[in-house]
């Protein structure tokens, strides 16, 4: 197996984008899937690396990488060393990366390997799949997505109007991180961000504007974002198929850190196993 981590290509907002490549070493032409991670995740978060040698073993390229603005850095990709650059991280940034890696995809990874440019795949997890849904309502390129734990809209980062009252006045909240007990900010921005751009950031508007092939899977003991919100995005998009996981929490089964020796929880496999076999129709 071929694997080279933390590439690191430059971002389009000051700070580099650190990129991981899994792939197997035999010549036949492969597709190519990139990954997302979700609020406060990170690309070696966890099982992600183990889940990435699977989709490499079924014949995939498989690019996972680090928005550049997730709060980790190129020296240190695992910790949240840089709380500032959370949180000034916004929606709009977390596009254009995905929009730069999907460009280095083509422009670099092309000609290191040998895949198909008409099978790029789209995977996010989490807030990381609202992202996906936004580049795949627009990006031709991309043949076919599937989210994981998707969120279904952005509005619930400001869902209570007091709490929303009180950050707009005070420029910052602060999130709980409840693994590394950090208390993480969210500078106001990512709201006058989100509502300057909502002709790109509405996420209702992009999932209907779907017309690729749409996977939806979703825990049913996700207690993080609740498998309503799976099935509020099939209702929006008539060409979606949802798989609820019965049982499944929100990571699936998995934890971090995780021992990628082990093998995966039977969640975890049931997700992987079924994200594949849709790729491959």
């Amino acid at each position: 197996m071929f694997i080279q981590k933390n590439i690191v290509i430059p971002g389009l907002h000051n700070k580099p984008i650190g990129i991981d490549v899994y792939s197997t070493t035999n010549a036949q032409t492969r597709q190519v899937v990139i990954f997302a991670h979700g609020f406060k995740g990170f690309k070696d978060w966890g099982a992600w690396d183990a889940i990435a040698k699977c989709f490499a073993q079924a014949g995939f390229v498989f690019v996972k990488f680090n928005f550049s603005h997730n709060g980790t850095t190129i020296n240190n990709p695992c910790a949240f060393d840089d709380l500032e650059a959370f949180g000034n991280n916004n929606f709009s940034i977390e596009l254009d990366d995905l929009q730069v890696v999907i460009d280095w995809v083509y422009a670099t990874l092309a000609t290191t390997h040998a895949f198909n440019v008409n099978k790029l795949h789209l995977i996010g997890h989490s807030r990381g799949g609202a992202i996906t849904i936004l580049q795949a309502s627009t990006d031709k390129r991309v043949h076919s997505l599937c989210t994981w734990a998707s969120v279904c809209n952005f509005g619930r980062y400001w869902q209570n109007p007091e709490k929303t009252r009180a950050w707009k006045e005070k420029g910052v909240r602060y999130i709980l991180n409840g693994r590394t007990k950090q208390q993480m900010p969210m500078y106001w921005q990512i709201a006058e961000n989100y509502n300057n751009n909502l002709n790109r950031l509405f996420l209702p508007d992009a999932i209907k504007a779907i017309t690729i092939p749409f996977l939806i899977v979703h825990g049913t003991n996700d207690t993080a974002v609740y498998h309503t919100e799976g099935q509020q995005i099939h209702d929006w998009n008539d060409n979606s198929v949802v798989h609820f996981i019965e049982g499944a929490n929100h990571v699936f089964g998995t934890r971090h850190p995780w021992n990628n020796t082990q093998p995966l929880p039977p969640h975890a496999l049931t997700l992987v196993n079924t994200t594949i076999a849709f790729f491959k129709q």
